[in-house]
């Protein structure tokens, strides 16, 4: 069993970002101490949510929820900017987890966001948790920008999708990176599971636009909408940026996960997404023996 210390880099990919949870609890039952974690969009979320000592819960919370209860945690605006909000998904998750300062969590935390006026990587160390996390998944289109300052923030992943760079002045063992956009796996399949928690009128009066939202990249031939195109072009860009930021400034080691594990909004296959990261985790560590 490992005694080394870590600084774990969660990168951003959407929903693919659930299976940092079960790559973050086999690391630990593999005896690694994360004593550092800087975060990108999903990555900073989770990370977040492990700093301040929730991961357990968010786990437990996530795993529970179906496309209907992700639903009802969308504050949508129309505006245009960005669909949601995000206010009710950030009070939720301070429910949940607390209201931390960043400075005050037990494990180092940066989390990375993108300042769309000055075109450079804003990375947030200080300060409330949320805030920093809700500038960091701000993907655009889906959610509106953060003000910040004089500028507005959105989604690090446009910038630097597996932040490194923030871990190098730390004094641990190790530097893992988790990359989200690895390279396309034929024949993975990742079953979407089934909750009823919804009453079915309610279904019904949501179920086509929460289909639109959540379009599975396995559906062949169909009809890509706006978002559809945006999200894609965005993932794309995603896995070119990260190649080249893991090339210039490579680790120690990388987890990858496929990006076409699951679509980037598909937050309702925990259960499957999870046990992926810890399958690619227990590989990983295997052959760090």
């Amino acid at each position: 069993m490992s005694n080394q210390s870590v600084s774990l880099v969660l990168g951003s990919g959407g929903a693919r970002g659930l299976a940092h949870i079960g790559i973050i609890n086999e690391l630990e039952k593999a005896g690694y101490r994360i004593e550092s974690i800087s975060g990108c969009s999903i990555g900073a979320l989770i990370g977040g949510v492990y700093a301040a000592g929730k991961l357990a819960e968010f786990e437990a919370w996530v795993r529970a929820i179906d496309k209907t209860d992700i639903l009802s945690l969308l504050d949508l605006t129309w505006r245009s900017d960005g669909l949601v909000k995000g206010d009710k998904i950030m009070d939720t998750l301070v429910e949940l987890v607390g209201d931390w300062k960043i400075e005050d969590l037990p494990i180092r935390f940066t989390a990375i966001a993108a300042d769309i006026d000055e075109e450079r990587e804003v990375w947030m160390s200080s300060g409330s948790l949320f805030d920093a996390i809700r500038a960091s998944i701000s993907l655009p289109m889906f959610f509106s920008p953060v003000p910040y300052k004089d500028s507005l923030l959105v989604d690090g992943g446009i910038l630097n999708p597996v932040p490194i760079a923030p871990c190098f002045s730390d004094r641990t063992d190790q530097i893992f990176a988790v990359n989200l956009g690895g390279p396309v796996e034929h024949g993975l399949f990742i079953k979407e599971e089934s909750h009823e928690t919804a009453d079915a009128s309610f279904k019904e009066r949501v179920h086509s636009f929460v289909e639109k939202l959540y379009k599975s990249d396995e559906d062949e031939g169909r009809s890509l909408s706006m978002y559809d195109v945006a999200h894609q072009a965005f993932d794309t860009m995603q896995g070119t940026i990260a190649r080249q930021k893991l090339a210039a400034y490579p680790p120690d080691g990388v987890i990858e996960i496929p990006r076409n594990a699951c679509g980037i909004l598909e937050f309702h296959k925990a259960d499957p997404l999870i046990e992926l990261g810890a399958a690619r985790a227990k590989a990983f560590i295997a052959s760090q023996d």
